[in-house]
């Protein structure tokens, strides 16, 4: 910038927080969601609390309450503490499980009393695709010829998402075992998980493009939606991703299957599928859009949408944000 400026404070809501819900209040929000950084408020990942970190969002969610806003918190939204990914990789590693229902506990202690909505994560498929496959985002792990421009330092686009995704699923139904062993008895809240969605639409009437259809909600909601419901993968990422799936043991299945009180969704738009199955080469390596095998059409004007200024926003007549 020209006068040297950053970005470094941003909103600067540490600071700001009375000024920030009182804008809310007066603009008449009846409910507030937010996430809690698991860095700040215990910055090894595990051990002690950091006191100005619970001293922050207590007194933020104090504030929420003075002036009946209810509150939402979402546990992990894409802030791993580097420490544990330094330490085993973190959700690559099936001890993110205790670390992670750790933190939970932490939180529902030190504020269950007034958060009665608790979500656990925010679009885990998409934070293992975006971190395990693309490389996206954080910990930006890939390999070619997959992810950001080919430029992939570490990582393995054909099975660390899968990985990735599998715990995440393990240590959100962990931490709802937690809540209501120990917890939703006295405090009466709830927990529950929040998806990435988008509907999708067959291109033609053909039955490979229906096919695609079902294949790709099986991947981009099923994924994680099915073990939640069900207690095991969709039947369609079985057979696409065979060996490279990780199972569920008996016992980790009856864990998971019901583990959520609710489910929320984010939303943006609708695309149309078509299948490209017939595309895939013979013995080439896979990650998870080649195991879906089918192609995005983002909505167009053809389509009767209207266009916006991105296209994961375009307005689709039959569903839209």
């Amino acid at each position: 910038m020209p006068d040297t400026s950053t970005g470094d404070l941003g909103s600067d809501g540490y600071h700001k927080y009375k000024e920030d819900v009182k804008l809310m209040s007066d603009t008449g929000l009846e409910a507030y969601r937010f996430s809690i950084s698991w860095s700040m408020l215990i910055p090894r990942g595990r051990g002690p609390i950091n006191p100005k970190g619970l001293e922050y969002y207590n007194n933020l969610i104090n504030e929420l309450v003075k002036l009946g806003i209810e509150i939402h918190v979402i546990l992990y939204q894409l802030d791993f503490p580097q420490i544990l990914e330094d330490e085993y990789q973190g959700w690559l590693s099936p001890r993110v499980v205790e670390d992670f229902t750790a933190y939970a506990d932490a939180c529902f202690r030190e504020f269950g009393d007034r958060v009665r909505h608790w979500t656990t994560m925010d679009e885990p498929a998409i934070a293992a695709v975006g971190g395990y496959d693309s490389g996206t985002l954080a910990p930006g792990r890939c390999s070619k010829p997959f992810g950001r421009d080919d430029d992939c330092p570490a990582g393995n686009s054909t099975v660390e998402p899968y990985v990735a995704a599998h715990n995440s699923i393990l240590a959100h139904a962990s931490a709802v075992k937690l809540y209501r062993d120990k917890y939703q008895a006295t405090q009466q809240g709830v927990v529950g998980m929040n998806v990435y969605t988008h509907w999708c639409y067959r291109f033609s009437p053909s039955p490979a493009d229906t096919a695609a259809v079902q294949r790709t909600l099986d991947f981009v909601i099923g994924w994680t939606l099915d073990p939640l419901v069900y207690g095991d993968y969709p039947k369609t990422m079985k057979e696409k991703v065979g060996s490279r799936l990780p199972l569920f043991t008996e016992e980790q299945s009856a864990m998971i299957r019901g583990a959520t009180d609710f489910i929320t969704v984010n939303h943006y738009t609708s695309v149309y599928i078509s299948d490209r199955s017939d595309s895939a080469e013979t013995g080439r390596p896979l990650d998870v859009y080649g195991d879906m095998s089918v192609a995005f059409r983002f909505c167009s004007n053809q389509h009767g949408c209207r266009s916006t200024g991105a296209a994961m926003f375009a307005r689709v007549p039959q569903r839209h944000l």
